[in-house]
């Protein structure tokens, strides 16, 4: 398992991954007093009719899992709609955005981060709306999705080593073989273990939305601007394809070669 290209021995440097890609894009992170994606389309007025809801037993929680998946295939099929937006469409109305960027969105980033998507150099583009960089910085420092899947794992008298249930929560998620070696527990006798296993196909059905939704992303965004600078000043194409390379929820996926 060592040679798994998840299972490096630079650990301490690909935590810093993110971070660096940011700097080589020359992303633009500080959007003190300009208007965003969500001021352009008041957001705020139609999410404030949204209330968050409590934390629920296994069961629920693949219902709300099975759910969100679901919410992601609508949001990857919303790139239907904007890949017919031609560039001379775009040019019209891309003054009209300014500088606004994805990185603006604080929910995006919220979610990002409970996916276990870690950057430090994503809290920047908040720091000017106290009222909202709060919650990204709680997000931040929290224990994400798969975080909280571990130490399920581990109260469940699996050997989830003690690295992977108390660590600091704001770094990037580090592979580890002995994770893997719990899941394979897992998926070799799913009989035994059929809630757990369900969560980890769950878990599997939501990441495979989601690199659907970023190979969408980068390629609607080609074929409307080709490969101009993004609004968030990286190189548009160029940052988003690095985004491809992120993995959310390591071991799920390369246990399947070890079955």
């Amino acid at each position: 398992m060592s040679s798994c290209p998840f299972h490096s021995s630079t650990d301490s440097a690909s935590t810093l991954t993110g971070e660096r890609i940011v700097q080589e894009e020359k992303a633009r992170l500080d959007f003190d007093g300009r208007m965003s994606y969500g001021d352009y389309l008041q957001l705020d007025a139609i999410l404030s009719a949204q209330k968050p809801l409590s934390p629920d037993q296994l069961p629920d929680a693949f219902k709300k899992l099975a759910r969100v998946s679901r919410v992601m295939e609508q949001l990857v099929h919303a790139w239907d709609v904007l890949a017919t937006m031609t560039p001379p469409e775009y040019s019209a109305i891309r003054p009209y955005l300014a500088q606004s960027s994805g990185f603006q969105s604080w929910q995006y980033r919220c979610i990002e981060f409970s996916m276990g998507n870690k950057n430090a150099a994503m809290l920047q583009p908040h720091a000017h709306r106290p009222d909202l960089s709060a919650t990204v910085q709680a997000a931040y420092e929290a224990p994400s999705l798969y975080d909280e899947c571990l130490r399920l794992l581990k109260r469940r008298g699996l050997a989830v080593p003690e690295s992977h249930i108390q660590r600091d929560w704001r770094q990037p998620y580090p592979a580890n073989d002995a994770v893997e070696s719990a899941w394979l527990e897992v998926y070799r006798d799913p009989k035994r273990h059929w809630d757990l296993y369900q969560l980890g196909e769950e878990l599997t059905d939501l990441e495979d939305a989601f690199r659907l939704w970023r190979f969408r992303h980068v390629t609607t965004v080609e074929r409307v601007i080709g490969f101009k600078r993004g609004t968030g000043g990286t190189g548009g194409v160029s940052y988003l394809r690095k985004m491809l390379d992120t993995v959310l929820f390591p071991e799920i996926w390369t246990l399947r070669t070890q079955l």
